[in-house]
């Protein structure tokens, strides 16, 4: 759903500009109460396993592809406030390496595609995991929901971006209906992702799962006289202090995989933006890109004429720059807490 440059007006334009550097302004001070030591690098990873699984497209109707949006999956790994952080590194990385989704639209997707699938998805995943029993089953089954729903979700948003600042005529009735009707089905695909990336994490190390924690119950020891006593929460530091590193390289593996082996056999058919815009005329007014002539265009290695490894090289580049800047920009968020709190310390 990367809306290029030439679909919203400048107007528009600016003013969503305006929304998604506010967002990210208040999701940089909200990712400081999210992130510690242990996840700050996890963060970074969240964002370059999702920039690698969008390159896979899969197919969702006749000549008609879709990929991950990834907001739900970061706000339920790192936490919301992070989560928008990691879709716009990632969008950040497209939009200037590999010359996808508009640099004058980029305000447009980081309000949709990372503001708007993280907080309906988060708002939802939480208000089902209050309902659901207390089960790690509860959580991958309210990550599911809360992924299908984000995706028709960003379609809204985006028609309601359109309908304000569309550079065609295009009725708003048949953009609104062609985007939900295809990202419907994409949100299924999302789902599945979603729902199987966190299911898997939560079955190996639920303590890394943002969305997951205060799941354990406490522990209760029985006395002799027939009454409970629960344990106190020190009982939980061993899990806490142990290592990430295995599943960080587990994750960066699995990225790599995904960008430089199986990205060569995901579908070649438009996504759902794109059909729907070509189809219905959208796409008239399209501007040619910013950074077209950049060396990883369109996600291939310029002068390397073989597809398979043009493509395979350039995905493994782009998930090395996005796990270095996502790192490099959540270390730093953790760092400042670190120093914001220490003075506090010291007054205490």
């Amino acid at each position: 759903m990367h809306v290029p440059d030439g679909f919203i007006n400048a107007p528009v334009s600016v003013a969503t500009g305006a929304v998604a550097a506010a967002a990210v302004a208040v999701s940089l001070r909200g990712a400081r109460r999210e992130l510690d030591d242990k996840a700050a690098p996890l963060a970074g990873l969240v964002a370059a396993f999702v920039f690698a699984v969008q390159m896979l497209n899969f197919p969702v109707a006749a000549g008609t592809s879709g990929h991950l949006l990834g907001g739900a999956l970061a706000a339920i790994l790192v936490g919301p406030y992070t989560g928008v952080l990691c879709i716009s590194v990632v969008l950040l990385m497209q939009g200037v390496l590999f010359a996808d989704g508009g640099l004058t639209a980029l305000g447009v997707n980081i309000s949709d595609m990372a503001v708007t699938t993280t907080v309906v998805a988060y708002v939802l995943f939480r208000l089902l995991v209050k309902v659901l029993p207390k089960r790690r089953s509860s959580v991958t089954a309210a990550s599911f929901a809360a992924a299908l729903v984000s995706v028709p979700a960003a379609a809204c948003v985006f028609t309601l971006i359109y309908a304000l600042g569309g550079t065609t005529d295009v009725p708003t009735a048949k953009v609104f209906t062609a985007m939900v009707g295809v990202h419907v089905l994409i949100g299924i695909g999302e789902a599945l992702i979603t729902s199987l990336t966190v299911g898997a994490v939560i079955a190996v190390r639920p303590d890394l799962v943002y969305g997951a924690r205060g799941l354990a119950k406490p522990l209760q020891l029985r006395t002799a006289d027939g009454t409970t006593v629960q344990v106190a929460p020190q009982a939980a530091a061993p899990a806490a202090a142990r290592s990430t590193r295995k599943v960080r390289i587990v994750g960066l593996v699995a990225a790599l995989v995904l960008a430089g082996f199986v990205s060569y056999y995901a579908s070649t058919s438009p996504d759902g933006l794109e059909k729907v815009a070509h189809d219905k005329g959208i796409d008239r007014k399209t501007g040619q890109h910013a950074a077209k002539d950049s060396p990883l265009a369109d996600y291939r290695l310029k002068d390397v004429s073989d597809a398979r490894l043009s493509g395979g090289l350039a995905g493994v580049i782009g998930v090395g720059a996005t796990l270095a800047v996502g790192t490099g920009v959540f270390v730093t968020v953790r760092r400042r807490r670190a120093r914001a709190v220490l003075p506090e310390t010291e007054t205490v």
